[in-house]
């Protein structure tokens, strides 16, 4: 069976490749890993990772692009790259316009389309922007539906998907996050821009990302704002932040936040996969606005403020480990101070919260295509360890 696994983005890369390497292992099936590019050096970061060589590569990225003209390049280029491959299925993961764009073609070629992470919603195609409605949209062209939650396949049938299309297969980030954290606790990896010395203290760490659409701007200030504060409030507490390499976040935050005078604030290059688990391990909680973080942290007992309004992902919140505290410059500042001052609170938010799977998603993909197609199943013996590079 071919199958053409379709990524172009760093999660999405995270999320594929326990899926891509149980193929690539598994003779029943010939996989071919296409990417566009979208996130150019942080997507090469992670198949670097994990030992993954695209077979074809569509280079999209280019410098100020625009979502109408990624959509437009990555539609032409999907189209021949579909015509000439003929795959009998394409798998695409989340919400990007990869997956969007991926879907469309696929399904104008008349080839199935397989959705990892299927079901997410907000009900609010503004947030987050574009990712809802692209995610929405996948779902009215694919045929099967991984879901990594129940909630998320309440989700679809809500929608009208048939039930028997629908997976819940739990999420593939724990998959890879198993994997990678193995290795990152039997050697600690090189955290580049932070000193050994800095990562190995016993005094807090708080670990911060912010990359989404709709918090450019105003949204964003406000965020960095709120680092600022805490960073002078808090002079004992480390504060780590890997800057994405869109213009429109590194400008704000180096203008904000670069001339820092209380000399705890590190602004760093964004990370490759192993060192940015190894400082969600190492962290004392997490401020982001990331989806995958959202999922990975309380795998790992951390405590995680989403900088959204609104989260696709309510089964952390229920759990206790994540809270919404929005673009708010003040309850960012609140929820934080307690968590860096109240060791209670900071426990109870710290506990070990499994929400999105067990680690075995791979596997229930794997089955229910082969079940699907006719495949012989993939045994659990086949889906070994694989070892990760630094």
């Amino acid at each position: 069976m071919k199958v053409s696994v379709i990524l172009g983005t760093r999660p999405e890369a995270i999320k594929l490749a326990p899926i891509i390497l149980a193929m690539k292992a598994n003779c029943e099936y010939t996989c071919d890993v296409c990417v566009t590019a979208q996130h150019r050096q942080m997507l090469d970061q992670v198949l670097e990772v994990f030992g993954i060589t695209p077979d074809a590569d569509l280079d999209l990225m280019t410098d100020g692009q625009t979502l109408s003209g990624l959509t437009a390049r990555a539609m032409t280029a999907l189209d021949g790259y579909l015509a000439r491959e003929r795959p009998d299925i394409v798998l695409v993961q989340g919400d990007t316009t990869t997956v969007f764009t991926a879907a469309l073609a696929a399904f104008y070629h008349g080839i199935p389309v397989g959705h990892v992470e299927a079901g997410l919603r907000t009900w609010n195609l503004r947030s987050p922007w574009p990712e809802e409605a692209n995610r929405v949209l996948t779902s009215r062209l694919a045929k099967l539906h991984f879901a990594p939650t129940e909630s998320a396949r309440q989700n679809l049938l809500r929608e009208g998907v048939p039930d028997n299309d629908i997976f819940v297969t739990g999420n593939t980030v724990i998959d890879a996050l198993y994997l990678a954290v193995d290795r990152v606790r039997s050697s600690f990896p090189q955290v580049p821009g932070l000193s050994s010395e800095l990562i190995s203290r016993e005094t807090p760490l708080v670990l911060i990302t912010g990359h989404r659409r709709e918090s450019f701007g105003e949204k964003l200030e406000a965020i960095c704002a709120a680092i600022l504060e805490l960073a002078e409030a808090f002079p004992e507490v480390q504060f780590v932040y890997p800057v994405h390499l869109n213009p429109q976040v590194r400008d704000t935050v180096m203008r904000m936040l670069s001339g820092s005078s209380s000399g705890n604030i590190h602004l760093i290059a964004p990370l490759s996969y192993l060192p940015f688990v190894a400082l969600m391990e190492r962290a004392t909680l997490l401020i982001t606005d990331s989806g995958g973080v959202q999922e990975e942290a309380p795998a790992l007992g951390k405590p995680v403020l989403v900088t959204r309004d609104t989260t696709e992902r309510p089964e952390a919140l229920t759990g206790g480990t994540v809270k919404l505290v929005g673009a708010d410059r003040q309850a960012i500042v609140r929820e934080a101070s307690r968590l860096l001052s109240d060791a209670a609170y900071c426990h109870a938010m710290s506990r070990i919260c499994l929400p999105y799977g067990d680690g075995k998603a791979t596997q229930r993909i794997l089955d229910a295509i082969a079940a699907r197609f006719d495949v012989a199943p993939v045994q659990q013996e086949e889906l070994l360890p694989v070892a990760v590079g630094q």
